[in-house]
């Protein structure tokens, strides 16, 4: 289990910072072959070195839009043809959200949905044939524990975390006898920029760290157990602090979840 991953392919989007990132120099520890995918190519030049340094096999860097729909079937065959394979793609790229439902543009509930929801779900269907005619693979999504019940203030990034749930179940229910497996990765908080970078109700960036993830656990943390979920081939994986008890609050008592959520801070 050690080197599970050494040669073996993995495609990673949102590779440029947070869990990205963290997992790509985790995975490089076990030699693998990555493929860096995000918006800012200078960034993932940085990471490739440093995921070389590492222990890293290979490392590709694609940098790309992923709100940018009509170029991801070239995307993911650029990505298939780096290596002639992926062992594992793992969609992790995603934006959130600060601005209540009312306020927030048309526009910015689009943007939201294309990177967090209709991006993977792009990549994924390119891939999953070539995977089948391969003999097989593995695909894992970050979703959010905001997939899992609503949240104030994140209306589009919860309905784009639910919608990933609904697909990727579906996908490893059809596929499993293909030898696809899935893995959900849901975060509570982790340490990462993604508040920085969430919408606002026009679309600017938040610009804040949020204090509550401020005190979530760190990306490497988060990385270390979402390496080994990938190792174990888990359905489902979840990795934060005390936040994650909602999951279990919402699934055995519903009405005091919807109590508490109307009573979280969001910022």
């Amino acid at each position: 289990m050690k080197n599970y991953f050494e040669n073996k392919v993995v495609w990673v989007t949102g590779a440029s910072s947070g869990i990205g990132e963290a997992c790509v120099y985790e995975l490089s520890k076990q030699h693998a072959k990555l493929i860096l995918t995000a918006l800012e190519e200078d960034i993932l030049q940085q990471v490739k070195e440093k995921c070389l340094q590492l222990g890293a096999q290979k490392v590709t860097v694609l940098a790309a839009n992923l709100s940018q729909l009509n170029t991801l079937a070239l995307l993911a065959e650029e990505a298939w043809n780096c290596f002639g394979t992926i062992d594992l793609l793992f969609n992790n790229a995603g934006i959130s959200q600060r601005a209540n439902t009312i306020d927030t543009d048309f526009e910015v509930i689009e943007k939201i949905m294309e990177v967090n929801y209709f991006a993977p779900v792009i990549l994924t269907k390119a891939i999953l044939p070539r995977m089948i005619e391969r003999g097989g693979g593995q695909i894992a999504v970050t979703t959010s524990i905001s997939g899992k019940f609503g949240f104030p203030l994140r209306s589009a990034y919860c309905s784009s975390k639910h919608a990933l749930y609904g697909f990727f179940e579906t996908v490893a229910a059809e596929y499993f006898k293909d030898n696809i497996h899935v893995t959900i990765v849901c975060p509570g908080r982790v340490q990462t920029n993604i508040s920085l970078y969430a919408l606002e109700k026009d679309g600017k960036p938040h610009g804040t760290l949020d204090p509550g993830q401020a005190k979530g656990i760190t990306a490497e943390q988060a990385a270390k157990k979402i390496v080994r979920a990938f190792e174990r081939r888990k359905s489902e994986i979840f990795v934060g602090k005390e936040e994650l008890l909602m999951v279990y609050i919402k699934r055995f008592f519903p009405k005091l979840c919807r109590k508490l959520t109307r009573r979280i801070k969001a910022m």
